[in-house]
């Protein structure tokens, strides 16, 4: 499913307009974004949580030249399945 099937969806499920479902969606994903870049994390019952994990720096190789490098630490933005969202894929 693709950003257009879903607000197509979530249009069809909420009696919204699509042009209404997208702002919606384009809002929810605009708050989770920027709470996430300001160090935030974001908590839904039952769907799940928005968090930023640290990454810690590391040795990789280039896989052109086989060359070792040292890859920064870095923050990485993270979901966590709530309980209800896996017994409900799990089912």
């Amino acid at each position: 499913m693709n950003k257009s099937d879903l607000v197509a969806a979530i249009a069809q499920t909420s009696n919204l307009t699509k042009v209404d479902a997208a702002r919606a969606l384009d809002a929810m994903t605009g708050v989770i974004t920027s709470v996430l870049a300001s160090g935030g994390n974001i908590a839904i019952t039952g769907f799940g949580s928005f968090v930023v994990r640290d990454r810690a720096s590391r040795t990789g190789r280039n896989p052109q030249t086989g060359e070792t490098i040292q890859i920064k630490a870095s923050k990485m933005p993270a979901f966590k399945a709530g309980k209800l969202l896996k017994e409900s894929v799990n089912s």
